[in-house]
C-alpha cells in the first residue's frame, strides 16, 4: 500500500461537521496530490454509492468510498475526528473515517490491497493505533503495514507500558503464590474431541466490491473462531472471486450470504440451511447470523422459498414493500434496456436509410435486394421491430426473476408475451411480473414432500404458474383492457372538431401516461386511422402530427434531464438518456421506459406534462402529417416544420423542468444526504453501471 496513502493524506484533526463535508475535506486532499482530475465529479460518485446503502460501521468508521472515472490510481485518505461524524451507523458518530477511492479499472493487485485494509478495521489493535497515533507520517505508515499496531500503541503510551512493567515485576512472586496455592482453580486445557466443528460457507459482496465484501468477510471469520465454528468465506468482490472447493461446499453444515448485490453461481449453495442478509448485517452482527443458521441446521431446514430471492438477497429483511418493489422493477428494467437500445436504434437507422414508409416494407426474406438502399432500410427495421417484441416478456420475466428467481422466468415472460397479445403493453408487462413473481412466491411456501422437491423447480411451479398467470392476463386482465380501449378510442372520435386545442393537450396526455401500453396504442391507433385513406382531411393530419410530436417529448426529456441535471439519475440511467436523444427524435416513446419504470410517481406526470403542451401547440400550430411514423426523418412530411419543432421543444423543456424539480424534491433515504444523496441516488449492481446494472 506504498503508494496509496501518504501523510499529506491525513488529517489527525478533521474538522468537518457532516459526511460530506468530511468527504470533501479529505478528496481536497488527493485533488492536490493529483489522484483526483474532478473534486465536484468525483465527490458525486461518492454520494451515489452513499445513497445506495449509508457507509457507517458499528465501532465510529466510517468508510465512504467509491469506484470513479476522475481517479487516477487508487488512493487512500484518513480522517480523525475528535467530536465524530454521523455516517448512519446503528451506534452512533464515526470517529475514523477512511475515504477510498479506486478508478473505474482498477487492477486486481490494487483491490486486494484496499481489501486487505477493509479486513484490518475489523481488528480492534488497528483501529486502537489509529485512535492513539499522534502524527500523520506514524498514521499513514500504520495504514501501509510498514509499522504494526503494537509499536504504535507501545509508542503512545510509553510512560503508561514502563510503569505497569514496574508494578508486574513486583507482583510476579505474589502471583506465582496465589496461582501455586489456587492450582485447583487454574482452568485445565481441554482434552481434544473427535467430534468436528460445525462448519460454514459464507459468500460476501456489495456494490462496489472494494470496503464491506471484505470487513463482512473478517468480521464472519473472527466470530466463527470465538464460537468455534468453521466458517470459510468467498468474497465477490471487485477483484474478481476464487471460487470455494465444491468439496469444502458439500462439507458444510449451513451457509450465510452477506450481500448488496447478487450472489454469483448461488446454485452451487443450495439445499443447505441458509442465512441471507445484507452485507452491513455481515459485519455489524455476525455472531448472530453464525446463530441462526446453526439453529435452521438443528431444525432441518433447507434452501427454499422467499428467504432465497434476489430482492432479498439485496438487503436487509427489514426493507419496506416500497424498497422491494422497486427493486423488483428494476430487475426487469435493467434487463430490457439493451433491447430498447438496440431495437429503437435499429428502427430509427431503418427510417432514415428507407424513409418513412419503410414500416410498410414487405418481409425481408420475401423481397430483398442487395443493391437497394430501401431493402437494407427495411431489413433494419424489420430486425429492429423482432427485438422490441421481447421487450414486455422480457421486462415481466426479470421482475418475476427479481421476486422469486429462476422458478419466475418462465411464467413471467409467458404473462409478457400475453400482455403484447392482448395490446397490455409495458403496464401489463409489469402487472404479468408482478403477477407472476407472487404466484410462484405462494407455491414455494406450500410444504411438499421430499420425494417431490427435485421435480418443483423443472416441472410443476412452471406448469402451475403459467397456468395461473395465463388465466389472469387473458380473462381477468384482457378483457378490462380491451373495453377500456374501445371505450377511450369512441370517445376521441366524439371530440374531433369540439375543441382542437383540447384534443391536441388530451391526445398528448394519452400518449405519454403507458408509454407504448393500451392507453398510447389508442391514441396511436385513433390517429393513424385517420390518415389510412387515399385522401385523409386536414383535421385528421392535424391529430396524426399532434400524436407523433407528443410522443417524442418523453424520451427527449428524460435525455435533456440527464444532461442537464446528471446528479439526480444514477450512472446506468446516464448512458440510456443517450440512447434516448436518439430513440425520442425517432418516435420511439418507449426510450423512456427505463425511466418510468424506474421511477415511475415522477417521471410518467412530469412526461405527461410536457406531452399534453406539445399536443395542443402543434394543433394550435395547425401542424399536418401524411406519415405515420419517421420522427425527425419525417419533417420534410410536415406542414409547419418550424413551429412544429417549436411545439416539441416547449413540451420537451416542460418535463424536463417538472422531473428535475420533482426527483431533487424526494426524500433521501434514512441516513444519506439531505441534497447530494437526492442529485447522486439509485439501486441496480448493478451496479454499475447497470440500473437495471461497497
Amino acid at each position: 500500500m506504498s503508494e496509496m496513502i501518504t501523510a499529506d493524506l491525513v488529517d489527525l484533526d478533521l474538522s468537518a461537521e457532516s459526511k460530506e463535508a468530511a468527504a470533501r475535506a479529505l478528496a481536497e486532499r488527493m485533488v492536490a496530490k493529483g489522484r483526483v482530475t474532478d473534486l465536484d465529479g468525483f465527490l458525486a460518485d461518492v454520494a451515489a454509492r452513499e445513497a445506495q446503502m449509508p457507509t457507517g460501521l458499528d465501532g465510529g468508521i466510517g468508510i465512504p468510498h467509491c469506484r470513479s472515472e476522475h481517479v487516477t490510481e487508487p488512493t487512500l485518505a484518513f480522517g480523525r475526528s475528535a467530536a465524530g461524524i454521523d455516517f448512519g451507523a446503528a451506534d452512533g458518530p464515526a470517529d475514523l473515517i477512511f475515504l477510498i477511492a479506486a478508478p473505474a479499472g482498477a487492477d486486481d493487485a490494487h483491490l486486494t490491497i484496499l481489501s486487505s485494509l477493509a479486513r484490518q478495521l475489523m481488528n480492534a489493535e488497528f483501529t486502537d493505533a489509529l485512535r492513539g497515533v499522534s502524527d500523520a507520517e506514524t498514521a499513514a505508515a500504520l495504514v501501509r503495514g510498514d509499522v504494526t499496531p503494537a509499536d504504535v500503541l507501545e509508542g503512545t503510551a510509553a510512560e503508561g507500558a514502563a510503569a505497569a512493567e514496574t508494578a508486574d515485576t513486583a507482583a510476579a512472586p505474589a502471583a506465582a503464590s496465589a496461582g501455586a496455592a489456587a492450582g485447583s482453580t487454574t482452568p485445565e486445557t481441554p482434552e481434544p474431541s473427535d467430534e468436528r466443528p460445525f462448519r460454514i460457507v459464507a459468500v460476501t459482496s456489495c456494490p462496489t466490491g472494494i470496503a464491506h465484501t471484505y470487513m463482512a468477510a473478517e468480521s464472519l471469520e473472527n466470530a466463527g473462531r470465538e464460537a468455534g465454528v468453521e466458517v470459510t468465506v468467498e468474497t465477490q468482490g471487485s477483484a474478481g472471486f476464487t471460487r470455494l472447493d465444491p468439496a469444502v461446499i458439500a462439507a458444510a453444515d449451513g451457509v450465510v450470504f452477506a450481500h448488496d448485490v447478487p450472489v454469483r453461481e448461488k446454485d452451487r449453495f443450495a439445499g443447505k440451511p441458509t442465512v441471507d442478509v445484507g452485507v452491513k448485517a455481515g459485519i455489524n452482527r455476525p455472531a448472530e447470523l453464525i446463530s441462526e443458521v446453526r439453529a435452521k441446521a438443528e431444525r432441518g431446514e433447507k434452501t427454499a422459498g422467499a428467504a432465497t430471492t434476489p430482492v432479498d438477497r439485496a438487503g436487509d429483511s427489514t426493507e419496506g414493500y416500497g424498497t422491494k418493489l422497486r427493486k423488483w422493477l428494476m430487475s426487469g428494467v435493467s434487463y430490457m434496456v439493451p433491447f430498447v437500445a438496440a431495437g429503437g436504434l435499429l428502427i430509427a437507422l431503418g427510417f432514415a436509410i428507407g424513409g418513412w414508409t419503410v414500416n410498410k416494407a414487405p418481409s425481408v426474406m420475401d423481397h430483398f435486394v442487395w443493391t437497394q438502399s430501401d431493402s437494407w432500410g427495411a431489413l433494419l427495421f424489420q430486425i429492429g421491430g423482432m427485438a422490441f417484441n421481447f421487450l414486455v416478456p422480457v421486462l415481466a420475466g426479470y421482475i418475476a426473476y427479481g421476486m422469486a428467481d429462476r422458478p419466475g422466468l418462465v411464467p413471467g415472460f409467458v404473462g409478457g408475451a400475453i400482455s403484447l397479445s392482448i395490446n397490455a403493453g409495458f403496464l401489463g408487462g409489469l402487472a404479468a411480473g408482478l403477477i407472476a413473481g407472487g404466484v410462484v412466491l405462494a407455491i414455494q411456501r406450500v410444504k411438499i414432500p421430499a420425494a417431490m422437491r427435485g421435480i418443483m423447480p423443472v416441472v410443476v411451479i412452471p406448469l402451475i404458474s403459467s397456468a395461473v398467470v395465463g388465466f389472469l392476463m387473458f380473462v381477468v386482465i384482457g378483457k378490462p383492457i380491451a373495453a377500456a380501449q374501445k371505450g377511450m378510442t369512441d370517445w376521441l372520435s366524439g371530440l374531433t372538431g369540439t375543441n382542437a386545442v383540447l384534443l391536441g393537450a388530451l391526445l398528448g396526455l394519452m400518449m405519454c401516461f403507458d408509454l407504448g401500453g393500451p392507453v398510447n396504442k389508442v391514441a396511436y391507433t385513433f390517429a393513424t386511422a385517420g390518415i389510412a385513406v387515399a385522401s385523409p382531411s386536414d383535421s385528421a393530419m392535424k391529430i396524426m402530427a399532434a400524436v407523433m410530436a407528443a410522443g417524442m417529448v418523453p424520451p427527449l426529456a428524460m435525455a435533456l434531464a440527464t444532461t442537464v441535471r446528471g446528479k439526480l439519475f444514477t450512472p446506468a440511467e446516464r448512458e440510456n438518456g443517450k440512447a434516448a436523444w436518439v430513440l425520442g427524435a425517432s418516435f420511439i416513446s418507449e426510450g423512456a421506459i427505463p425511466f418510468a419504470a424506474a421511477d415511475p410517481l415522477r417521471v410518467i406526470p412530469s412526461a405527461m406534462a410536457g406531452g399534453a403542451v406539445t399536443g395542443a401547440l402543434s394543433m394550435m400550430f395547425d401542424a399536418t402529417l401524411r406519415a405515420p411514423h419517421g420522427g425527425i426523418f419525417v419533417v420534410p412530411l410536415i406542414g409547419n416544420p418550424f413551429l412544429y419543432l417549436v411545439a416539441i421543444a416547449a413540451g420537451v423543456c416542460v418535463s424536463t423542468a417538472l422531473v428535475v424539480v420533482l426527483k431533487g424534491m424526494r426524500k433521501p433515504a434514512q441516513g444519506t444526504p439531505a441534497t447530494g444523496a437526492a442529485e447522486s441516488a439509485v439501486a441496480g449492481e448493478q451496479g454499475s453501471k447497470q440500473p437495471v446494472a461497497a
